[in-house]
């Protein structure tokens, strides 16, 4: 008798953001120096680019990937290439001005600095150098 084999991965329920980066190597060792990420493994393609990556901030994954134009009909797919991203990953932190302060420091641009929000947040907002935002609360 076999082992049944569970079609979600342990650790994988739930949603996992996806993110397009260009270059992906050089987004998971920004997201190491920004938000503490833990790199779980990388799967470069024939030509180095990454065709997927996991890592995982607060024990979360994210999964992400070089921009691949050749297979998305000639576009490139980046937020960068597109000219920003309307998608904004929130993430729930002890301390806000230390989460933005050290995104700040590895590299992303502060969009709104941290501040106390109407609704009984502390809330701010940075733009990772690959086109991704952030928020803080």
């Amino acid at each position: 008798m076999s082992t049944p084999v569970s079609p979600i991965p342990a650790g994988h329920e739930g949603l996992i953001p996806h993110l397009t980066c260009s270059p992906a190597a050089d987004a998971l060792e920004f997201y190491k120096k920004a938000f503490g990420a833990e790199e779980v493994h990388r799967m470069p393609g024939p030509d180095g680019r990454l065709m997927h990556a996991a890592m995982r901030i607060e024990g979360k994954f994210v999964f992400l990937a070089d921009d691949f134009p050749e297979y998305c009909c000639g576009k490139s797919q980046s937020p960068n290439a597109l000219g920003g991203s309307p998608v904004t990953i929130h993430r729930y932190v002890k301390d806000t001005d230390a989460a933005i302060q050290r995104a700040e420091k590895a590299g992303a641009m502060v969009l709104m600095p941290a501040c106390d929000m109407f609704w009984g947040d502390r809330y701010g907002l940075v733009k990772d150098p690959f086109g991704h935002n952030w928020a803080f609360a």
